[in-house]
């Protein structure tokens, strides 16, 4: 979890925050005798390490299981934790940062690999959701607490909290979650079957085009979190008490449209509820740069324009996220990884175009939320139902079954999740899935 004691770049936390965080900047620059510039750097070691090890994770967790790999990355984490609260130098603090980050990334991507392991078609849309409308507050309370920490005592004890974090969910996973990948499900390991399982997965145009759905929709949080302060605090004077209570109305709504959208899995398809969501999203855009452009970006326009925006990500991202790992089930982990590598890498090119307009202007925040709506929607047309391109090993959780039901697609068999063939020889099966989604749409 990035801190405030890291010093985010300005643009990525609001005003209050923010003006403690260079406050903080100057004090570990000055504890640990560096300059300002390599105490950013730390956050930037951070993000990479993340990427990097959701990237690798993944495609070491599809050859060796899922449990002991959790466990090991979390403890890693940990570890990296402790290490940046005793660092005592900016060196030592940046490879912990890079070790912090790649371990998290690494646990990241396996437990959603868990998921995709042990749920199918609308049951795994209600999974993904339900753990995105937990999860998916993150990056946006993170700072928020952060800043609490620093306010009531050193920098340091942030790292420390972290570290806590890490013992607890280290002991969750050790009590709670079983090995989800027995030995006859693994892959071989190696470069050379990372590089065929990457060729799979990335040869399959849908899952491509669902993890454009799901990295655009991280794209637009970050461009809120790095913008909405300005627009609103900046430009329209809102007070820091309004704008934190505003700031958690929207993470809550962005919680609430994730579970809901879980609570339709089986009974809506879910390409029809990643629709709405970017109809809704594309609205709030062409609403903002309206505004932006004739109309000064009046208070209760941007509020609005944000709201709708951040509800609508609830709609899009977890959706996505969920119909591109039932794209590849043969390969979860390597899907995860990639997966989740575009998702970080989406919000680090975002986070600081979003910021170039400056306090005085919503227009950069306007055409940000506008394409990645459009991204997110030629995603979605390259992912459609039909379309060509190869399809990762199907393993033995089904074929068309699956896709079927999250797609809505005509076929031999009516239901509330959307139309969905019965499939045949060499589909894979998919009995259980058809039951599973017909149980689903009678609950």
């Amino acid at each position: 979890m990035p801190s405030p004691t890291t010093a985010p770049a300005p643009a990525d936390v609001p005003v209050p925050v923010r003006r403690r965080a260079r406050l903080t900047t100057a004090l570990v620059a000055g504890e640990l005798s560096a300059t300002a510039t390599q105490v950013q750097l730390t956050l930037t070691t951070f993000f990479v390490g993340m990427a990097l090890g959701q990237l690798v994770g993944g495609p070491v967790s599809d050859r060796h299981g899922r449990r002991r790999l959790l466990v090991a990355s979390i403890a890693v984490m940990t570890v990296a934790s402790v290490v940046c609260a005793l660092t005592p130098s900016i060196g030592v603090m940046m490879a912990a940062r890079f070790v912090q980050g790649f371990a998290g990334g690494w646990a990241m991507v396996i437990g959603r690999a868990v998921v995709v392991d042990l749920a199918r078609g609308a049951r795994l849309v209600w999974a993904l959701n339900v753990i995105a409308a937990v999860g998916g507050i993150a990056p946006i309370v993170g700072p928020l607490l952060g800043a609490v920490i620093l306010q009531m005592s050193h920098w340091r004890v942030s790292f420390w909290a972290v570290a806590a974090m890490g013992v607890a969910m280290t002991v969750a996973v050790l009590v709670a979650v079983p090995e989800t990948l027995p030995p006859q499900r693994r892959h071989a390991g190696g470069l050379r079957a990372f590089a065929v399982a990457g060729r799979q997965v990335l040869g399959n145009r849908r899952y491509v085009g669902y993890v454009l759905v799901s990295g655009s929709a991280m794209g637009a949080v970050f461009a809120y979190v790095a913008t909405s302060a300005f627009v609103l605090q900046s430009m329209n004077g809102m007070s820091p008490i309004a704008y934190s209570a505003d700031f958690a109305a929207n993470a809550a709504g962005m919680t609430v449209a994730a579970l809901v959208a879980a609570r339709l899995a089986g009974r809506v398809a879910t390409r029809r509820v990643i629709a709405v969501g970017q109809a809704a999203a594309l609205l709030a855009g062409v609403a903002m740069l309206a505004g932006a452009l004739w109309w000064d970006t009046p208070l209760l326009l941007a509020v609005a324009c944000f709201a709708v925006l951040m509800t609508a990500q609830g709609l899009i991202g977890p959706n996505g996220g969920a119909l591109a790992s039932a794209e590849v089930p043969g390969h979860p982990g390597t899907g995860s990884a990639v997966l989740g590598f575009v998702q970080w890498i989406a919000a680090g090119i975002v986070a600081p175009i979003a910021g170039l307009g400056g306090e005085d202007t919503a227009v950069p925040m306007a055409l940000l939320m506008i394409a990645c709506v459009a991204l997110s929607t030629a995603g979605l047309l390259l992912a459609r139902p039909g379309a060509s391109g190869r399809r990762a090993s199907a393993g033995p959780f089904g074929g068309r079954q699956v896709r079927g039901v999250l797609d809505g697609r005509p076929g031999r068999h009516r239901g509330g999740v959307g139309d969905h063939d019965a499939g045949g020889p060499g589909e894979g099966g998919g009995g259980q899935d058809e039951q599973d989604a017909r149980q689903t749409h009678r609950g």
